[in-house]
């Protein structure tokens, strides 16, 4: 019998095209050596243009799935993305309580990458008190960073690390910037890729949690996910008429291309 591979339990919508959210995740994690565990917290009607509507389960199914989930497993960190309402926040915060010891990965996604809303001001509100402050990891992109406040009031609000994406800003080079309470950690620039792609923020953070489910420390874990969230988008491929969608499986892939 084989060894069990590190199990990461990630909370998210689930995406119907398979490029962002809960699938994203999956992929995410199984690409990167481990076994993912998963809690759907909405159901999304999209595509890889946009989200046309979400609805979002209720939050004492959210607690059930992940209840009987951790009663019998032991999880090596916890991913979080599209949490879909405001109950489920605090329902999926009281479950993280439990488990201090275990590294959270926050996603704070505030709305897809066509700007459909993914949150509303309960929702952030309820982000900021209750899983803010338990977040190993804070993964918003500028846009977000700057709705939340900055990198040093969610560093303040209790979250040990933020990392900065710079996708949405200008330039030849995407410049991400990790911070903890002391300051700059680490900057990584990225040589900037064309066109957009559907589901780029989730196969980070979902990166980073599978890193730091292998052990690696923060900073490595933060340098790890990107290379291997540089080369899924250098891989990416466009299976609709929308966005790109990164391939998170690039390396089975490879030798095929040559």
């Amino acid at each position: 019998m084989s060894s069990c591979p590190p199990i990461v339990l990630t909370f998210a919508a689930s995406d119907p095209s398979g490029g962002a959210g809960l699938q994203a995740d999956l992929l995410t994690l199984a690409g990167m050596g481990c076994h993912a565990l998963s809690v759907v917290t909405a159901l999304t009607v999209q595509d890889t243009s946009g989200v046309e509507s979400m609805h979002a389960v209720e939050p004492d199914r959210v607690r059930a799935q992940a209840e009987l989930l951790l009663a019998e497993t032991r999880v090596a960190a916890f991913k979080l993305g599209v949490l879909g309402s405001a109950g489920n926040i605090h329902a999926i915060a009281a479950i993280l309580e439990e488990y201090p010891q275990v590294p959270v990965v926050l996603d704070p996604v505030l709305t897809s990458g066509r700007g459909d809303t993914l949150s509303d001001e309960p929702m952030r509100e309820a982000l900021r008190e209750r899983l803010v402050p338990q977040s190993t990891v804070l993964t918003p992109n500028s846009i977000e960073a700057r709705r939340l406040g900055g990198a040093q009031s969610l560093l303040d609000a209790g979250c040990e690390y933020v990392l900065v994406t710079g996708t949405h800003e200008p330039g030849d080079q995407v410049v991400n910037t990790l911070y903890d309470r002391s300051g700059v950690v680490r900057e990584d620039r990225w040589p900037r890729l064309p066109g957009s792609y559907h589901g780029s923020g989730c196969t980070l953070a979902s990166a980073i949690a599978a890193a730091l489910a292998n052990g690696l420390g923060v900073p490595e874990a933060v340098r790890d996910a990107q290379e291997y969230t540089w080369q899924a988008l250098a891989a990416g491929f466009r299976p609709g008429a929308g966005q790109l969608v990164p391939d998170r499986l690039f390396w089975t892939r490879e030798g095929s291309k040559e």
